[in-house]
């Protein structure tokens, strides 16, 4: 069977350039084992393997084909896998799995649960090395649910992708009616494992954006010419201090934000963007949601232990692949929940490790408030950024004015207190206190920030 008449076939099809797919090891098929001494007619063994190029820049790329014993993965199909994953780091280039499987295949028992092992480790060796990319097409559940947790970027198609480790009736007190946790929206929304929900056309898209905007493993950065004016002025970027990804968008070369994890951790942004052709991956606090609509949704200010974990994880994918990184500082604080607390120690450890241990170049822009260790984690002079910058309203310190002059006359009368907290404000909370101790390398006009960013980048590059 020919892979463009299976639907494995097309999808890698629908995903590459056009004709630039090379299947690798059409011929290969299940062997005899001790459950399947006569093997079933397995074209290709379930999976569709190859390379080819998007934008042309060289891919390898695995499709499950469900139509053939489901999909699962046994012996064989996992060696074709492995195959694939050989190539792509001898030549530095991205691997994306297209995922449609029942699992791992029964009738091959203990030999197609080691062929299983042999894919995760795999991936283990690739991490860091290669790119990683998995979209969920249809079911991807049980041990091949670790799959798409181990790469770097993970898709699932809105309403036929499915991941889960149990099967949401198999959780006790939930059933699929109650809570589809298999379901794209669940994988997006509460457990993170999902960057980008869409339909087939969508997430094709999407990935072919994302491979454009990742570096090959051997070049230094991804450049790419860009026709943007580098000294574009922003003059409504003022205003989008509350919605990050929205700033980010005015900021980058053609308004072209390329955000991942949108529906996780909404308190913090994470994507790609690029300054003058140059990809950069970028980090920041987010205090409100501006809909579609215009409608704005206002959010704690505070960095919540998922938002920490979720940029830590993005911030580590970047310094493994010489992207350089920005980030943009508002925030207040760490959110005071009880869920949050019994994490938050380690979550922000995290990520303050994640920046302290980059290696690429990394910029840090403050927009707004910045108080506390909340503000230390985000890549801040202490913990190791190249540049900072600041706009003039920006707020540096320990923590709101008002709560510090509380603090500090405490016992007062409330005289006293207000004039503590304003001379909190006017001394420590104040943007040029700070520049002047050297943790804000330069205070800037919001207008300006797009020409700052892409010169203190090529600046670095030098």
């Amino acid at each position: 069977m020919g892979s463009s008449t299976s639907s494995a076939g097309r999808r890698i099809e629908a995903l590459l350039d056009e004709k630039s797919f090379v299947e690798i090891g059409s011929a290969i098929k299940a062997r005899a084992t001790d459950f399947n001494p006569k093997p079933a007619d397995a074209p290709s063994d379930g999976v569709v393997t190859g390379y080819g190029t998007i934008e042309g820049e060289r891919v390898y790329v695995y499709s499950q084909d469900a139509s053939v014993l489901g999909g699962s993965v046994g012996e064989m199909h996992a060696k074709k896998i492995c195959a694939i994953y050989d190539l792509a780091m001898k030549s530095g280039a991205p691997v994306i799995g297209l995922i449609d499987s029942t699992g791992v295949r029964l009738s091959e028992s203990t030999d197609a649960l080691n062929a299983l092992g042999e894919i995760y480790f795999k991936q283990a060796m690739a991490k860091g090395v290669v790119p990683q990319i998995t979209a969920v097409f249809g079911s991807c559940g049980g041990g091949l649910a670790l799959v798409p947790a181990m790469t770097d970027f993970c898709f699932m198609e809105e309403k036929n992708g499915h991941l889960f480790v149990n099967s949401p009736n198999a959780i006790e007190g939930n059933y699929t009616e109650k809570n589809d946790t298999s379901a794209a929206k669940f994988q997006s929304e509460e457990s993170g494992n999902a960057d980008f929900v869409g339909d087939a056309d969508s997430i094709n898209a999407q990935i072919r954006a994302l491979v454009s905007m990742l570096p090959q493993n051997d070049d230094d950065v991804a450049v790419i010419d860009s026709q943007d004016d580098l000294n574009r002025l922003t003059p409504d970027i003022e205003g989008a201090a509350g919605d990050t990804s929205i700033l980010l968008s005015n900021i980058a070369d053609d308004n072209d934000f390329l955000e991942v994890k949108s529906a996780y951790a909404k308190d913090m942004v994470c994507g790609f963007l690029r300054l003058d052709g140059v990809t950069v991956g970028c980090v920041a606090n987010r205090s409100e949601l501006v809909g579609d609509d215009g409608k704005v949704t206002k959010l704690s200010g505070r960095m919540s232990h998922k938002g920490a974990y979720k940029a830590a994880d993005f911030v580590y994918f970047c310094d493994s692949f010489g992207i350089p990184i920005l980030s943009v500082t508002n925030v207040t604080g760490f959110e005071a929940t009880m869920c949050s607390e019994r994490h938050m120690a380690k979550a922000a450890a995290e990520l303050t490790a994640a920046f302290a241990n980059c290696d690429v170049p990394r910029v840090n822009l403050i927009v707004g408030k910045a108080y506390g260790s909340a503000y230390v984690a985000m890549n801040s002079k202490g913990i190791g950024a190249d540049m900072v910058f600041a706009w003039p309203n920006a707020e540096i310190g320990p923590m709101d004015a008002k709560l510090a002059g509380k603090i500090l006359a405490d016992g007062k009368n409330g005289g006293e207190i207000e004039k503590a907290a304003k001379e909190f404000a006017e001394k420590q909370n104040n943007v040029n206190s700070a520049a002047a101790r050297g943790y804000v390398d330069e205070i800037i006009t919001p207008q300006e920030t797009r020409k700052h960013l892409v010169y203190a980048f090529e600046m670095l590059f030098e």
